[in-house]
């Protein structure tokens, strides 16, 4: 039976692996801790294989009297969790990242391929890179460093833009006709690329998403189909909308923002098995 800590107790992440893996309960042992205080450093690693670790500060706020807190719990943290993961002998420590990393080294398309250098525009961003660059050396034959840099994730529960997203879909008549592409991550999705990382003990940087990338308008109108609403998609609003693709909100419903396909194909590891439209399902029955 593998054992696995999850550093970093309630998070959503956490607590959504935590459930999938109980599918398996002869397999896993899956325990956690919270981190917001320094008693974690008193519990006893040894016992574990792996160490995944989720405990971090969200992308919620520009505010630059945040910055030092963002490094001391996205860099700092994570650096200290996995150098003691190591010392006490476990196998595996998986990190997550984030796509944001990328930050202004996406070009125009929104394309990211590997040859695409991260540079972080921000705080948060650079936390998060800086964790990367702070573990990465650990890695061992005795200690497998996996990281993460998942673009955004969703699923029942979930916060960020795309819940905004759904409602908004629920509501509005009328939509931009906008074809774009973004890469997205349904929560069980991700929950079964962790467990594929452990069964076969990999290291090294990933990048898992859905298998279909979400355009903006498909997706609002998956939406409006499950609550039996009609919406008229239009293109009499897109020169409005390319207008205001420098507002940073704007970009973020209608730009571009994907990895090239080929980074997310991995041998052995078959996890893209919930597509998108059955997701939105999926997340609006749980409702």
């Amino acid at each position: 039976m593998k054992k696995i800590l999850i550093t970093g107790k309630n998070s959503y992440i956490g607590t959504s692996f935590e459930k999938w893996m109980s599918q398996y309960p002869d397999e896993y042992s899956i325990n956690s801790i919270d981190m917001k205080d320094g008693s974690w450093r008193e519990h006893d690693f040894s016992m574990y294989d792996v160490v995944f670790h989720v405990a971090g500060i969200a992308h919620v706020s520009c505010n630059k009297k945040l910055k030092d807190l963002y490094y001391k719990v996205n860099r700092d943290l994570t650096i200290e969790t996995a150098v003691k993961a190591k010392a006490e002998g476990v196998k595996q420590f998986i990190f997550m990242s984030s796509i944001i990393v990328y930050g202004n080294g996406v070009d125009k398309s929104g394309m990211i391929t590997k040859d695409t250098i991260p540079q972080p525009k921000d705080f948060y961003g650079d936390s998060k890179l800086q964790a990367e660059n702070g573990i990465l050396p650990l890695n061992d034959e005795n200690f497998k460093v996996v990281i993460l840099r998942p673009p955004m994730i969703y699923g029942p529960g979930s916060k960020g833009n795309f819940p905004k997203l759904v409602k908004l879909a629920k509501i509005t008549p009328i939509f931009p006709d906008i074809g774009n592409m973004r890469s997205i991550l349904y929560i069980d999705n991700l929950c079964e690329f962790i467990k594929a990382m452990i069964i076969h003990g990999e290291s090294g940087l990933f990048f898992p998403q859905n298998k279909d990338y979400l355009e903006t308008c498909e997706i609002v109108k998956t939406v409006a189909e499950v609550h039996g609403k009609k919406l008229l998609r239009t293109k009499l609003l897109n020169p409005v909308v390319m207008l205001m693709l420098r507002l940073e909100i704007v970009k973020k419903v209608f730009g571009n923002l994907a990895y090239d396909k080929s980074l997310s194909d991995y041998d052995n590891v078959n996890y893209q098995i919930i597509n998108i439209s059955e997701s939105l399902w999926v997340m609006e029955r749980v409702k």
